[in-house]
């Protein structure tokens, strides 16, 4: 076995822990025990931590995740913060004073069982410290404070019993983080380095390779091995599945799966870049990932899930497939072997089955650019945010003089895979943009893909969803609506009046 540790409030710890052992878990073994488990999947964010993680060059951003995802072994060598290490020395039980955030949830009573309060304080710690939180002018809105906090930022935080307004009360309150506070100098230096980690027990290893080469070698040598990047899917099938792999290669800081580089052709995102972290790194100049991000999952998934993750799972219903496949990307696939590149149009052959070979991973996305001016991304669910869709719907239309010129639509939930509604983007293309052509059109919609009947929505209702969703992208997207802007510096809008 090898030697790790992770520094938990500001003291290293020896952690010989097996493969399969939980952060959440782990951290509770040696005594901090204020995270606590609630559902095991991720939903509920009692179990929720701060970690260092890197910003911009030489800078540290606190990101709060949930601990009953991530193997312990995941953050070798890395830096956790506890609810108890926010107002207390390295000793846990140790007094001192309370932080601001926990402070407020105290006067303004954001507890009363106190269960998931310590989750609900290290996200809105997370939100406490994010730099570009900045009072905003007038008063408190539902989802943003005058103090710049994003509500949000607690969307994977449930409460049963105290009722969130006080809770909302206690974020809104909150002021600017003293610079004599360790949490705010501590952004100010780098986030650690990756540890080179590998650990062998009877139920399993743990790898963490440092470079791509090396990884693709043992991928090459153990194609089943779990390619652990964020572990919001892998972490799931541990805990309510009991799943053991006998290898797991941990792939989640190789530097060359965390690309994000746009060019004048293309914008490539390294396959474990986190949704986050690509969401601050596009800074909306792609709207239609804009438009899916504040719908995926939380704010507590999205710090760790990796559009690689998304992806390679092969889940029907995963959010960002019908967003990628209507922006046309393309996914590189590399292997001990080389790389090759695969629409991802072409990249699902059946239900959590692909094209892709046995070792191999999917090293990153590639969007081509310029982008259609007319998007919008549609996720009917039960629930606004944090819910797995029922439907989902991706468009990227360009007109030209009135007639659609190209279209693209992307579908989640209505087959054994994603799926482009090539039927009806074949009865838009050539037509005049119009209330006559969408209708048309949006019959052809809603008998797109092979919906069912689940526990999420009948076949019937999914048809309709179909239907209604072309019809709105009309209402919003008309010929005479103003076009969106792709932050690329690309014209969009030609003097005869196209979208180009």
């Amino acid at each position: 076995m090898g030697s790790s540790s992770i520094i938990v409030n500001g003291t290293p710890r020896a952690c010989a822990a097996s493969p399969h052992v939980s952060l959440l878990d782990w951290l509770r073994e040696q005594g901090w025990t204020g995270a606590k488990e609630g559902c095991a999947e991720g939903e509920c964010g009692a179990c929720a931590v701060l970690v260092a993680r890197p910003d911009v060059p030489g800078q540290t951003r606190w990101t709060s995740v949930n601990a009953c995802l991530p193997p312990a072994l995941a953050l070798d060598g890395q830096e956790v913060v506890t609810s108890e290490g926010l107002g207390a020395g390295p000793t846990p039980g140790q007094g001192a004073e309370l932080h601001p955030v926990q402070r407020e949830m105290a006067d303004r009573g954001g507890s009363q069982c106190g269960y998931c309060t310590p989750g609900f304080v290290c996200a809105m710690a997370a939100e406490f410290y994010r730099p570009e939180r900045a009072p905003q002018a007038g008063p408190d809105s539902p989802e943003c404070g005058a103090n710049g906090f994003d509500l949000h930022a607690l969307s994977g935080n449930l409460c049963r019993c105290t009722g969130y307004r006080p809770i909302r009360d206690a974020a809104y309150a909150l002021g600017d983080p003293d610079p004599a506070d360790p949490l705010t100098a501590r952004r100010e230096h780098a986030a650690p380095m990756a540890a080179a980690t590998a650990v062998r027990e009877r139920d399993g290893q743990f790898v963490r390779p440092t470079e791509l080469a090396t990884l693709l070698s043992l991928l090459a040598d153990s194609p089943d091995a779990v390619l652990l990047a964020g572990a919001t899917d892998a972490g799931v099938e541990r805990n309510l599945r009991h799943t053991r792999s006998p290898l797991v290669l941990a792939i989640d800081r190789l530097e060359e799966l965390r690309t994000l580089v746009v060019d004048e052709g293309m914008v490539e995102i390294g396959a474990a870049l986190t949704l986050s972290e690509i969401e601050r790194g596009l800074a909306g100049r792609v709207p239609l990932l804009a438009d899916l991000f504040p719908q995926f999952a939380s704010r507590l998934i999205r710090n760790a899930a990796t559009l690689g993750g998304n992806l390679g799972t092969g889940s029907p219903i995963g959010d960002a497939a019908p967003v990628l496949l209507a922006l046309d990307a393309d996914l590189v696939l590399a292997s001990a072997a080389g790389e090759r590149e695969v629409p991802l149009a072409e990249y699902s052959t059946g239900y959590r089955q692909s094209v892709r070979r046995a070792g191999e991973l999917i090293r990153a996305v590639r969007v081509p650019l310029p982008l259609a001016p007319r998007t919008a991304f549609y996720k009917i669910a039960k629930r606004r945010f944090d819910d797995i869709s029922s439907v989902a719907v991706a468009i990227a239309m360009t007109l030209e003089g009135g007639v659609v010129e190209s279209v693209r639509i992307g579908l989640g939930g209505v087959a054994a895979t994603p799926v482009r509604a090539l039927a009806t983007e074949q009865a838009l293309v050539g037509q005049a943009w119009d209330l006559t052509t969408a209708t048309r059109a949006a019959e052809v919609m809603g008998n797109e893909g092979t919906p069912l009947d689940d526990h999420r929505a009948s076949a019937r209702y999914r048809s309709a969803m179909l239907k209604q969703a072309l019809l709105r992208f009309f209402d919003e997207q008309g010929p005479t609506k103003p076009l969106q802007k792709d932050g690329f510096g690309l014209r969009n809008h030609s003097e005869n009046g196209g979208d180009r």
